[in-house]
């Protein structure tokens, strides 16, 4: 037995599954999306907007509203759709959905001049691009 193995100290490490990776990137994400919508709240003459019926440049209407849930509703079934697919379809389905998202986390912060704003797109598409390497990465089985 190696030295370091007899060592009281050293912790236990074990090979986290692809799977289980790619789930908690896509659970990270939501939660960046969530709180950048949330701290957006803070911005001033926000709430004096949507109180008038305006996000960003679009009018609150049901149709936006769907949109808007449509497309959160993608990474959050990514969720589960990464843990449950087949391999195969999983990876795919990761790369070529995360490869959306960073777009839409690009275009999120298009034209924004609030720091919270290019710094929570920055991690998203930091973490997308990470879904997207350990989809593309996935071990193959040997034969």
């Amino acid at each position: 037995m190696r030295s370091d193995e007899q060592n009281p100290r050293r912790l236990e490490d074990m090979r986290v599954p692809v799977r289980l990776k790619l789930s908690a990137l896509w659970v990270s994400a939501m939660f960046l999306y969530v709180y950048v919508d949330i701290f957006a709240l803070y911005k001033p003459g926000t709430i004096d907007d949507i109180l008038v019926g305006r996000v960003w440049e679009f009018d609150i209407s049901q149709a936006w509203a769907l949109g808007a849930l449509v497309l959160m509703t993608i990474p959050s079934l990514m969720v589960f759709l990464s843990l449950a697919l087949p391999a195969r379809v999983a990876r795919w389905t990761n790369v070529v959905v995360a490869s959306l998202f960073v777009l839409v986390s690009i275009g999120n912060a298009v034209g924004e001049t609030w720091a919270f704003y290019w710094f929570g797109s920055a991690v998203e598409a930091v973490l997308l691009l990470l879904i997207i390497w350990y989809a593309w990465t996935w071990p193959r089985l040997v034969d």
